[in-house]
């Protein structure tokens, strides 16, 4: 069995408990304004240029089977993604890295071998594996059979989900998921579907059926001011009846921008100000009136 990944990051200490390996899956079925992982959204593979590195050897455009590859008016290297169908060959052939390729064909054993490579670390540090995406429940075969040979490895899994799928999916890997790490991105269901592309209903819905399963449940919010800002006393109103033992703010941020130049993606939300820490400590606060334990991420 094969999945499609576009990064294993190692020694990971933000995407759940302590020390972890996290798995990115590629292919999203929401559109967030503010993702700082664009890559993560199609689930085909991808090339990212970055032009500054650029020094105009030609071999790309002399090995590109679809002509893809082309310099604009102002002499810069660009592609034409259209016509890129994401073989790789140019990325491969790019000894300056100016091409970067996204996305990777894996099978399960493959990302085992890295997962236990590490399995020390887990075992010393109470940490594991978080799989993560883009969305990684769309690949929920995939998904599943990692996670049961984790839970044969003795390995503590978490699923980074934002919830946007059918309740049967979740039901398949409950299982064998130690936490979900659950995103709650706006409490208006118009709100939301302005922000991601989709309505909260089913993620809502979904969150309300998980928390009766018993299962570890660490939601986590967005906070970018003057986008969903006004969102927290609807989300607050939501989790405060829920059992769920941390709410996780995640400050906005722009470490994400350079990706998107590099895909020709536009960002929209370039001119969206970095929150300050009296800012956060506000937004906190906010949650922790619903007596939820809120904390920054």
């Amino acid at each position: 069995m094969k999945g499609t990944i576009y990064n294993i990051q190692r020694f990971s200490i933000h995407d759940g408990p302590n020390v972890r390996t996290t798995i990115f899956f590629k292919g999203c079925n929401l559109r967030c304004k503010w993702c700082h992982n664009p890559e993560s959204i199609s689930s085909n593979r991808e090339v990212e240029i970055f032009s500054e590195r650029c020094i105009s050897c030609g071999k790309c455009f002399k090995i590109c089977h679809k002509s893809a590859h082309y310099m604009d008016g102002e002499g810069i290297h660009r592609i034409q993604r259209n016509l890129c169908d994401g073989c790789f060959k140019c990325v491969n052939d790019c000894f300056a890295e100016a091409l970067v390729g996204v996305g990777k064909e894996i099978t399960v054993d493959e990302v085992m071998k890295s997962i236990l490579s590490d399995k020390s670390y887990y075992i010393n540090s109470g940490g594991g594996v978080t799989f993560s995406g883009g969305e990684c429940m769309l690949q929920i075969d995939f998904l599943k059979a990692l996670l049961v040979k984790c839970k044969e490895n003795g390995i503590h899994t978490a699923i980074d989900t934002a919830g946007n799928l059918p309740w049967s999916f979740f039901e398949k890997i409950i299982d064998v998921t130690d936490l979900f790490l659950y995103d709650l991105k706006a409490a208006d269901s118009k709100v939301h579907e302005n922000l991601t592309g989709v309505g909260n209903a089913l993620i809502i819905e979904n969150l309300k059926k998980l928390c009766i399963t018993g299962k570890q449940i660490h939601v986590r919010v967005p906070y970018i001011i003057g986008v969903n800002d006004d969102q927290l006393n609807g989300i607050g109103l939501i989790l405060k009846d829920l059992d769920i033992p941390k709410v996780e703010l995640l400050p906005y941020h722009r470490l994400g921008e350079s990706k998107y130049k590099a895909l020709d993606k536009d960002y929209t939300l370039r001119d969206i100000s970095i929150p300050s820490e009296e800012e956060i400590e506000n937004a906190v606060g906010i949650l922790r009136e619903y007596t939820i334990n809120a904390v920054k991420a």
